[in-house]
């Protein structure tokens, strides 16, 4: 063996592995990806996707969203105790919302945790994991605001041709089931500047379509006092060069004027898209929510979306059985679902958030009328779903081609995409090469609730920019020495969230 061979095995024998697991909405994606860039440019490496704990490294990106995140994280924090007693050196980190509320908690209840870190001091954990290795003791840091913008920090992202872009962090709302403020603290907004030019450093590595992100995200200009700020950023991303696809998520109905749609509208390269969450369509309900609207002045912002954009697809969220939720108040929310027509709805049955004002109040709804409900809610928002798809067949769409949407594409032979109003495509594999952040033409031919097809042959293939990062990444991947592995990127836009998860922490 070569003097180069032995070091390279040496290298490979030394390098610790990582396993980051997220939780969560859109923003804890995000912060995962800062996590796994912060470890990476510390020198691990990720372990195989099926590593299941059997890293150097396992971090818990948290949630405190949901009623049992708490009980979900001790399950799995104890399923990794006897992994950590046979693999010596292993450490255990928990990060996220559950860390911010818990603290001392966590260590407390599960003493083999090695770092306690918060939303926050994101950027602390390479260091907190020597310092916890170095003085064999748990390390619990939480910040009280934040000590540097995410954007900041290195990122290992997880598409080699969408990405998430970070615009705000934090929320001022104060939504009696939402615990997130008090977690994530006050919205703080970055300079516009920095935000482009981080699009535009994306952009220059292959990055096609960008989602804007925040908690509030349309509030976006609060610090500075300018409430057109967030329509002057979707105007400024139209004319980034090479920027086909702007997204943006999650708005609050309260901020969402008239400037955003006219430039929803006008701005080419924003999608006909809008997810915007109304959690409850009864008056009385949003008032005992605190959102600052009622259901005639939502109704009368989606009016004015699809006046300026017919083929927009609006999607929402929404809480069923809120304390001193009346069966009058709920059919207010299939009324106003029917108006709506929403082309999906993520549904939720309300869950006790430890810490809200929501989780004391009187009148909490018994589970089997709130799951009596949830059901008729979920069928007719299916039934709507489907018509509302029925009528994308036989329009002829655009679709960015993506890789794992499509659970069954193996058997069928199929591939599978996204339009420009995000509905999930099937199409048929054309004869010739196609990748992820390529994008075809074609002809929607069938249409289910949660998704479209397109039977026919392929109209058209353009190669992009986007599907030369995803092979040149691809490669890279494929040619590392078998002991450095970092597995093979998880291809395609930021995924949706799923039925089960808020798009926005259930706070916008």
């Amino acid at each position: 063996m070569s003097s180069s061979d032995r070091s390279q095995a040496v290298d490979v024998q030394e390098s610790k592995t990582y396993e980051v697991r997220t939780y969560g909405c859109q923003m804890n994606v995000h912060d995962s990806e800062r996590l796994s860039g912060l470890l990476e440019d510390a020198g691990y490496v990720r372990a195989p996707k099926d590593a299941d704990g059997d890293a150097d490294v396992v971090v818990f990106n948290t949630c405190a969203v949901r009623e049992n995140a708490d009980n979900r994280l001790y399950g799995n924090l104890g399923r990794l105790a006897p992994m950590k007693t046979k693999r010596p050196g292993m450490q255990i980190a928990v990060g996220g919302c559950l860390a911010q509320k818990d603290r001392d908690t966590i260590v407390k209840r599960a003493p083999w945790v090695d770092v306690v870190f918060g939303t926050h001091n994101i950027g602390k954990l390479p260091v907190l994991l020597e310092r916890a290795r170095v003085q064999e003791e748990a390390q619990v840091e939480i910040a009280e605001s934040l000590e540097a913008f995410p954007s900041t920090l290195p990122t290992r992202r997880e598409s080699a041709y969408a990405a998430w872009v970070s615009i705000s962090v934090g929320c001022n709302n104060t939504c009696t089931f939402c615990i997130v403020p008090a977690l994530r603290g006050k919205e703080k907004d970055r300079r516009t500047g920095d935000i482009l030019a981080e699009i535009e450093a994306l952009v220059g590595e292959g990055v096609s379509e960008i989602t804007l992100l925040g908690q509030n995200v349309n509030a976006y200009g609060s610090d500075i006092g300018d409430r057109e700020a967030f329509s002057k950023l979707l105007r400024a991303c139209g004319k980034i060069e090479g920027l086909e696809r702007v997204r943006f998520t999650s708005p609050h109905p309260r901020d969402f004027t008239d400037d955003v749609i006219a430039a929803m509208a006008e701005t080419p390269n924003v999608m006909p898209q809008l997810h915007m969450p109304m959690q409850s369509g009864s008056d009385t309900v949003l008032k005992a929510m605190r959102r600052s609207y009622r259901q005639e002045r939502y109704l009368g912002i989606i009016e004015k979306v699809r006046a300026g954009i017919p083929h927009a697809a609006i999607t929402t969220d929404i809480i069923v059985g809120f304390p001193g939720e009346t069966e009058e108040d709920f059919e207010q929310t299939l009324h106003a679902v029917r108006e709506a027509r929403f082309a999906q709805a993520f549904t939720f049955q309300y869950s006790k958030r430890p810490g809200t004002p929501a989780a004391t109040m009187e009148g909490q709804i018994p589970k089997k009328v709130v799951q009596e409900r949830y059901e008729r809610l979920v069928a007719l928002q299916e039934e709507i779903s489907w018509d509302e798809n029925k009528k994308q067949v036989g329009r002829t769409l655009e679709l960015m081609v993506a890789e794992g949407e499509g659970r069954k594409d193996g058997a069928t032979h199929r591939l599978s995409g996204r339009a420009p109003d995000n509905r999930l495509v099937h199409f048929t594999k054309p004869d010739e090469d196609v990748r992820p952040g390529d994008v075809v033409t074609v002809e929607i031919t069938y249409a289910a609730p949660h998704h479209l097809l397109a039977e026919g042959a392929v109209l058209n293939v353009r190669r992009t920019r986007a599907g030369d990062a995803w092979e040149k990444r691809n490669a890279a991947a494929t040619a590392k020495p078998a002991g450095v592995m970092l597995g093979l990127p998880k291809i395609g836009a930021p995924e949706p969230l799923p039925v089960a998860a808020s798009s926005g922490c259930g706070c916008d």
